[in-house]
């Protein structure tokens, strides 16, 4: 069973699907915020005042979807995928080598550059004393080409597809719900609505 799921997992395809998952969510959302309020501006079947007030609204909607995914959601699910990814895979000399998911993502952005590339960026921190165990970085500066651990990229990246579906469908709507009215207050477009004392 596991060695299905980490075949699975593994996967190449899975992985170039997945692999920029934070790219293209942050991108898709970045048109909505820009289309959407831009298609409801050129309708002329709606007053000037109701186009303001919801081209207003979703954008701050779609702005407050994205930083809760880039600031909550993306590194929360990307960790915990590491972390259970290394429970269930736990005779894996993949996950052995890495500490966490930030060490992981911070060494596949190294192992995805050119090899003249890596070696100037690998000078440049090396001061940082990065990858200096399991001879990560002797596989970073040697080779053209090396190692990437998919089983590792397509389990922290299932991890972030799995948080961004979770976060934009249920948290950020719940958060923005309790967020957007209070700026469309102070950007002058919303009135404090006044509870009505219906005691006798």
């Amino acid at each position: 069973m596991i060695s299905a799921i980490a075949n699975g997992l593994s996967n190449s395809t899975l992985a170039n699907i997945a692999q920029n998952t934070t790219a293209s969510v942050s991108i898709e959302t970045t048109l909505k915020s820009i289309g959407r309020p831009g298609f409801i501006l050129i309708d002329n079947d709606i007053s000037p005042a109701t186009k303001k007030y919801a081209a207003a609204k979703e954008f701050l909607y779609q702005a407050t979807c994205l930083a809760i995914y880039l600031a909550l959601i993306t590194p929360v699910f990307k960790k915990g995928a590491f972390a259970i990814g290394k429970k269930i895979f736990k005779d894996s000399p993949e996950f052995a080598k890495f500490k966490d998911a930030s060490e992981f993502l911070d060494y596949h952005n190294f192992a995805s550059k050119n090899k003249t590339n890596r070696r100037a960026n690998m000078v440049k921190d090396y001061a940082k004393n990065k990858f200096r165990h399991d001879g990560l970085r002797e596989e970073l500066w040697s080779k053209d080409k090396p190692e990437k651990y998919p089983l590792i990229k397509g389990t922290v990246e299932l991890g972030s597809l799995i948080g961004s579906v979770l976060g934009l469908a249920i948290l950020a709507p719940q958060i923005s719900h309790y967020t957007i009215h209070p700026m469309l207050r102070a950007l002058g477009l919303e009135k404090k609505e006044h509870k009505v004392d219906t005691k006798a």
